[in-house]
Order: structure tokens, then sequence, then C-alpha cells
């Protein structure tokens, strides 16, 4: 009985998160050593990709890897300035105002900004 319980109460916190993380802004904004930046629901900086199209992500495959994109859940909606984009690989990612965004597999701690600057292509994504 008590297994049934705690499955029930796990099955409806995972239904509810689901409910709210539908409902919320995917990233928020912290102050970062280069100011405002957005960041993921960890702290982790968000980033731009200046090679990418409005609506389109053009970092696949080798460069996915170091700079994992912003994943959306099956069932995201567009609200505001957020989107979502369809991956090559046909997986859901977060945009903001059209841009894509992504992580640095190099900023190991909230708050890092490692990845700006880089090949003079990465940017933090700024609110």
């Amino acid at each position: 009985m008590k297994l049934l319980l705690n499955s029930a109460l796990i099955a409806g916190l995972l239904v509810a998160g689901g409910a709210i993380a539908q409902g919320m802004a995917p990233a928020k904004v912290a102050d970062t050593s280069k100011g405002k930046a957005l960041v993921d629901a960890k702290g982790m900086t968000l980033y731009t990709f200046d090679r990418d199209a409005a609506g389109k992500s053009n970092c696949n495959g080798q460069c996915a890897q170091n700079w994992p994109p912003l994943m959306a859940q099956a069932g995201a909606a567009a609200s505001g300035d957020w989107s979502v984009v369809t991956r090559d690989d046909g997986g859901k990612q977060w945009a903001y105002k059209g841009k894509p965004l992504y992580l640095w597999v190099k900023d190991t701690k909230a708050g890092e900004v490692t990845g700006d600057g880089v090949n003079n292509v990465w940017h933090i994504a700024k609110p």
C-alpha cells in the first residue's frame, strides 16, 4: 500500500511539474561578471550562435556536443519572446527572440561565462 501511495505521489508531482514547466519561461535572468544573462534552471549561462538563422539551429553533431542545446519538453509552446525550433535531428530547442539557445560544456558552475566570444561567434544570451 505504501509503495502504491508513493508511486501515485511521484506521478502526481511529475504531472504537476510538467504543467508548471510548460507555463513558465524556459530560462531566467541572472547577473554574471559580464552583466545580465539568460540562464537555465540550474543557473548555467545560455549562449547564442552567430551562424544560426532566425528560428533555425545550425549547431549539430560535434558542435552540439560542445554547445548542448537548451531542449524543450514535448508539448512546449511559444509564448512572447520564447519560441521552439525543430533541430535537424527532430528534437525541439528553445529560442529567445528567434535565436536558439545553448549551454557551453566548459562552464562548470552557475554564473560562469567562459563561452562568451568563443571563435567570435558565441555570445551570452542577453535578456
